[in-house]
């Protein structure tokens, strides 16, 4: 009888909980069985690894094998285990006197013994330094192992390069720790937008205060083009925080966006996007694009177009910043901190409005079209502007350059001031705090009683308002709003009006 012991990371959300892999071998006739709650995935981990042993010539003891995934009442999933399963083999079968106490080893095993990725490595490489144990890990996971500073990680492309390592014959290459270049990815210029000075003044307060826009307009506007150029208005994420995005690409597989750097995300999901693909879930939870637009930008080009289950599974992480997903034996939590910025037609044929009589919606069909955004999603946008054709003068003019650099610099400014004044972006007060950092005077709670009544604002849309006019105050270096910060950001909110 023989057993071996070593430690992998599981994967539930962004913790990577640790895993006993145990490795029995009894007599009796040969079998392999894998316990602990696995999944199917896991369950074939058996074949992935008696056929990797065998084409890397290592022994496959005819014993009735055993591996346990422990905590056993812990769900498992994917083929990160079968590294650490096929060394309990070998360790097992040949009583090798390996001290893994203080080693991790996570990677999926190819039928040639090939070492490929798995999801997650960040999180289970930031889990491993927390314990003081050292990683070895697949080499296609190396860079996102070398976010991490002062962790201990060692890479490899097959099996036996592991085993020469554990052997002593041979070293596996370390890890080399590195950030990504300060550098920011090159972002299209406001300046590329001809004319809308009001629709740009109202993403410059949008960015600003980290503040939910909503652009409607005629086909070809510029809704777009606004928004695009969002990403290169907002000032660079710090260290923390693009490890935090870095760690939701991992959980998600999407290793093409880890390296972005300091840059926060930009996602842009089709209107035919599922609820489940822009909030998250599945049988084992994943992030969906609210969760990989964390910290960053999430654009939603013709929002009517979108499912009204996607639009209304919403509402909740606009509000708390956090997607709770819940299963029978799994609850999950991913982070959500997101802007949303949203562009939408008036009307299904998109003319209404525009001066011409272009225009042939029935009122039935322009009330269908306008319902599919519900009231509360609409209340939770802080500003929503119409962006109207532009004229052939404003398309045909000189426009200089370099206008995102500069109101760039007013951007940082004016959110380094609200994070030294409460800690957070307005738009992420709660109700308390908005009180105190917007006191009104007389004629700005004057103003603001007259709109309430006039437009029948509801007292989450009357708290937005004021977030607004305390973001337009510290884009202008004031440091009590005025009745001009209230009027202009009551003036950014067009769907009140209209109704």
């Amino acid at each position: 009888m023989s057993l071996a012991r070593l430690i992998s990371r599981g994967q539930s959300g962004l913790t990577a909980f640790e895993v006993a892999v145990e490795v029995h071998l009894a007599g009796g006739l040969p079998s392999f069985a894998i316990t602990g709650l696995p999944t199917a995935a896991v369950r074939e981990s058996r074949d992935r690894v008696r056929a990797a042993l065998h084409t890397s010539g290592l022994p496959i003891p005819a014993s009735r094998i055993t591996a346990h995934l422990g905590p056993a009442d812990v769900p498992k999933d994917g083929g990160r285990f079968d590294l650490a399963i096929a060394l309990g083999v070998v360790k097992a079968a040949g009583k090798l006197a390996w001290n893994l106490d203080d080693t991790e080893f996570i990677g999926e095993l190819a039928l040639g013994g090939e070492l490929r990725p798995v999801t997650g490595a960040l999180p289970a490489v930031l889990a491993a330094r927390a314990a003081k144990r050292r990683m070895i890990l697949p080499a296609a996971n190396a860079d996102e192992a070398a976010l991490v500073e002062d962790a201990e990680v060692y890479y490899a492309s097959h099996l036996n390069e592991v085993m020469d390592h554990l052997n002593g014959s041979a070293g596996l290459p370390r890890v080399t720790p590195r950030k990504p270049p300060r550098a920011r990815l090159r972002a299209a210029d406001l300046s590329d937008v001809r004319g809308h000075a009001a629709a740009k003044r109202a993403l410059t307060v949008a960015a600003a205060g980290g503040h939910n826009l909503l652009m409607v307009g005629p086909p070809g506007s510029g809704k777009s083009m606004l928004a695009e150029r969002l990403r290169g208005l907002i000032p660079p994420l710090d260290w923390e925080s693009a490890l935090r995005v870095a760690s939701i690409a991992s959980v998600a597989g999407d290793r093409s966006a880890l390296i972005n750097g300091i840059d926060p995300p930009f996602r842009a999901p089709h209107h035919t996007t599922s609820a489940h693909a822009l909030v998250g879930g599945g049988s084992r939870p994943r992030p969906g694009e609210v969760s990989l637009a964390h910290c960053g930008v999430l654009f939603l080009d013709e929002l009517a177009e979108f499912s009204r289950v996607a639009l209304e599974a919403l509402r909740e992480p606009m509000e708390s910043g956090v997607v709770r997903i819940s299963r029978v034996r799994e609850q999950v939590s991913f982070p959500a901190r997101f802007q949303l910025v949203a562009a939408m037609n008036p009307c299904p044929c998109g003319y209404l409005g525009d001066g011409t009589d272009r225009c042939r919606c029935s009122l039935t069909r322009l009330q269908q079209y306008q319902g599919r955004v519900s009231g509360p999603l609409l209340d939770r946008f802080d500003l929503h502007i119409e962006v109207p054709q532009v004229s052939f003068g404003d398309l045909a003019s000189d426009s200089a350059r370099g206008e995102s650099a500069e109101l760039g610099q007013r951007i940082a400014a004016a959110r380094e001031q609200q994070l030294a004044r409460d800690g957070c972006l307005n738009a992420h007060l709660d109700d308390a705090s908005v009180w105190r950092a917007v006191p009104l005077d007389r004629d700005s709670r004057a103003l603001l009683k007259q709109a309430v009544e006039k437009w029948q604002l509801s007292a989450r849309g009357a708290v937005r308002v004021l977030k607004s006019a305390r973001t337009i105050a510290d884009l202008d270096g004031t440091a009590k709003p005025g009745v001009s910060h209230l009027a202009e950001a009551l003036q950014m909110r067009c769907l009140d009006r209209t109704r």
